[in-house]
């Protein structure tokens, strides 16, 4: 069998394992979101890393088997005069595209790792930079575990005074976590707190467990935090 003919095989059967997965955001808000996407740094960026969804808008980015990286909605977002486009929460630049910026805190996080050839993907919701909107991971499709994730309620409306971001017009944007709002290695989960055995829940990280308990709350939350599934596509639902 010639070369050519034996790389082309082996190619066509690596393709043929790796499936790719859409992810589908709708926007179930009374207000827009400008959805956000990041790869991780040894990943490939998505084709399509920032959009707006109007009130009961939905969208489909697909991502090839293997990819790994995080997901966010950017609120109360304009542009000016000159062009300039900014967001209250979650901004990651300024344009609509994020290309390649993550999202600036506190923003409602989802990420993912997705799986090879038949492997798991793994996928949590994040409110350790923070909460920002509820936002919800449903599988659809796909084989194991496969549960729902993610933050429904409401964290502005319990956010503690302390760990408000107030927008331009006074009212509370989001909710920061005690790490971006005090920045101290006992919130961070870093320097002497920085193993699972030092860096323990919180108070602060306790509200926000309390009402998401599905949700990461802080750096070391992975017991009740990381989910799985295979072969899935994703329904990412804001305010759901």
């Amino acid at each position: 069998m010639e070369k050519w003919v034996i790389l082309s095989f082996v190619f066509a059967l690596f393709v043929s394992g790796a499936k790719s997965a859409k992810f589908t955001f709708t926007n179930r808000c009374k207000y827009t979101v400008w959805a956000g996407t990041l790869n991780n740094a040894d990943k490939p960026r998505l084709a399509q890393t920032g959009f707006q969804l109007d009130t009961g808008a939905s969208q489909t980015v697909e991502a090839p088997a293997g990819w790994g990286g995080r997901m966010w909605g950017r609120t109360r977002c304009t542009t000016d005069a000159s062009g300039k486009f900014t967001c209250v929460t979650g901004d990651c630049g300024l344009q609509i595209p994020c290309n390649g910026a993550g999202a600036a805190p506190p923003a409602t996080l989802v990420e993912f790792t997705l799986g090879t050839g038949g492997t798991k993907d793994f996928y949590d919701t994040s409110l350790v930079d923070g909460f920002n909107l509820p936002f919800s991971i449903t599988p659809q499709g796909g084989a194991g575990d496969c549960r729902v994730s993610g933050c429904p309620a409401d964290m502005i409306a319990v956010c503690p005074s302390e760990l408000r971001l107030t927008a331009p017009d006074g009212s509370t944007a989001g909710c920061k976590s005690a790490c971006v709002a005090f920045g101290t290695e006992e919130y961070c989960c870093r320097g002497a707190y920085g193993t699972p055995d030092k860096c323990k829940p919180t108070k602060y990280s306790m509200m926000f467990k309390n009402a998401c308990p599905l949700a990461y709350s802080y750096a070391y939350d992975d017991a009740s935090s990381t989910f799985t599934c295979t072969g899935a596509n994703y329904l990412l639902t804001f305010c759901p």
